[in-house]
């Protein structure tokens, strides 16, 4: 009895314990539950919180982006990702598709004057630039960069689909540049600040950290654009803006000094130019002749040519120069018509490595003789000369002993007996020259020369075309004075009338205010103001 009473004591103490355990499991597994549900409860709130903020922000950047797209863009916004590719031009203007003309138009762009845009790199580089706009014209999708916009976004750097962030912004006018030439030459232009104007007039925008290319004379000079005021990136529409030119590190000048009557040794090589430069002050010329004579050492053939200008033309080259010597070996080059001022002189590299010495001198012009006019004169029946009759016996015998004349038709040339073998005449012209002088005299004045401009011709026939004809051609310009390119024919009837050269035309078209009346007037206007005016002659 008292064991089934223990028994049935222990069995009631193990179900109480039991459903104690279970009770407390099903506490606890509510206890998590409850807590779990807080949780989920709590991550949901902060979840929403936390969208709504993120609404809030992004709403917020959109709103701040919006305003600074108005400021940025002066109540215009525009901006697309188009591809990219290149044309040949100048400056920095873009061409873009028709599409981006409607946009522009419609939000009153075309009203706010000459329009900017900035284009950055949509791969993640941070490069930027400015431009403005030369036209409408481009494919659907694509913008066209000229070079100079195209090497200051992307650097040279080698990318497969190329796009790029278009984007209107309104830029404030500039005031001042500071500039820095990536190598020497630039400030060796006389007027090298109107050269700068000139070339910038092909730009509307300029950026912080941009170089730009200027191509004057045959040569590429390089600026960086290292501070610009009021802002790092402005317009150059209509501006007056103080220009500083920072000299290189290293200044190195490309034209060398020479001292009259004092040689200097020098080696170029095959392509390459040497330059000098010299210098005549007034009454210093006197009655005699400038000469610039050249001693080449003609090891292997080597060669050079020379060419001499007077400046505003700093570097001679093949196609822009007053003067010039093709001999082979040694060079004597007189500058007939030579006046007082600076003077260049380029030693050209014909033919492999030639080291040489050069020297320019004054030389004393040689006077005829002085014969009476009524002495009796006689001609020569081997050479042809006039000479004095009394002495023609003496100087025909000595003359039929040593000297021969050219046969050749048009030639007519008295040489030594011992040179006619050596003298031959070019297939194309008759020109009578040495044997070795025959090659380069072929290579030099027949063979057909590229003009930048497209032009293609001989020797002489580019030396015309450069003189009056070549867009690229140097004129000093009448209205500001510099040594610019010509450019092509005045568009304005009325200019063409006056002998106004391309560039004249649209220099001559910057105004200024009459020193008489003080009224306005454009430059060009200025003479026939001052006569149907003030009737001044």
């Amino acid at each position: 009895m008292d064991f089934e009473l223990r028994m049935a004591r222990q069995k009631l103490e193990r179900e109480q314990r039991e459903r104690k355990e279970r009770a407390k499991l099903r506490q606890e597994r509510e206890r998590r539950a409850k807590a779990e549900a807080a949780g989920r409860r709590d991550a949901l709130e902060a979840a929403q919180r936390a969208s709504r903020l993120d609404a809030a922000r992004a709403q917020e950047l959109a709103e701040q982006e919006l305003k600074e797209n108005l400021l940025i863009g002066d109540g215009v916004i525009f901006s697309q990702t188009l591809k990219v590719l290149q044309y040949n031009g100048n400056g920095d203007k873009i061409k873009l598709p028709p599409s981006c003309f409607s946009e522009l138009s419609s939000q009153g762009a075309l009203d706010k004057g000459p329009m900017c845009f900035r284009l950055s790199r949509s791969d993640g580089s941070p490069s930027t630039t400015h431009s403005g706009v030369l036209e409408f014209t481009a494919m659907e999708g694509f913008v066209e960069l000229p070079p100079h916009t195209w090497t200051n976004l992307f650097h040279g750097d080698e990318v497969e689909i190329p796009l790029v962030e278009v984007k209107y912004v309104s830029l404030p006018k500039g005031s001042y540049a500071k500039l820095q030439q990536e190598d020497s030459g630039f400030s060796d232009l006389p007027y090298h600040k109107a050269v700068l104007e000139t070339a910038l007039r092909q730009h509307t925008t300029l950026s912080q950290g941009d170089v730009i290319a200027i191509i004057h004379g045959g040569f590429t000079f390089k600026l960086r654009v290292l501070e610009l005021k009021p802002s790092p990136c402005v317009s150059v529409i209509d501006t007056d803006m103080e220009v500083d030119i920072i000299q290189p590190e290293e200044k190195l000048s490309l034209l060398t000094p020479l001292e009259i009557g004092k040689a200097v040794i020098g080696t170029v090589d095959e392509g390459r130019f040497n330059y000098y430069k010299f210098y005549l002050a007034e009454h210093a010329l006197g009655d005699a002749n400038i000469e610039v004579s050249m001693e080449v050492d003609a090891k292997d053939g080597a060669d050079t040519d020379l060419f001499v200008s007077r400046h505003p033309v700093v570097f001679p080259t093949e196609l822009e120069h007053e003067w010039s010597c093709h001999d082979v070996g040694a060079k004597t080059l007189t500058l007939a018509g030579g006046v007082s001022g600076s003077y260049s002189i380029g030693v050209y590299g014909y033919r492999g490595q030639t080291q040489y010495k050069i020297c320019v001198s004054l030389k004393e012009k040689r006077r005829s003789e002085n014969i009476m006019e009524d002495e009796p004169k006689a001609r020569c029946r081997n050479c042809g000369r006039c000479v004095l009759e009394h002495s023609l016996i003496v100087h025909e015998a000595f003359c039929a002993r040593h000297n021969v004349l050219c046969g050749h038709e048009g030639c007519g040339a008295v040489l030594r007996k011992e040179e006619a073998k050596a003298h031959v005449h070019c297939d194309e012209c008759g020109k009578g020259l040495r044997k070795e002088q025959l090659q380069k005299h072929a290579d030099v004045f027949h063979r057909p020369i590229h003009c930048p401009c497209g032009a293609v011709f001989n020797k002489e026939e580019m030396e015309r075309h450069r003189a009056a004809e070549c867009p690229l051609r140097l004129i000093t310009c009448r209205f500001c004075s510099g040594a610019v390119a010509a450019g092509r024919v005045a568009a304005d009837a009325r200019d063409r009338l006056r002998g106004l050269c391309e560039h004249e035309s649209i220099c001559g078209s910057r105004t200024a205010p009459c020193d008489a009346c003080g009224r306005t007037v454009m430059l060009k206007d200025m003479d026939i103001h001052l006569v149907a005016v003030h009737q001044k002659s």
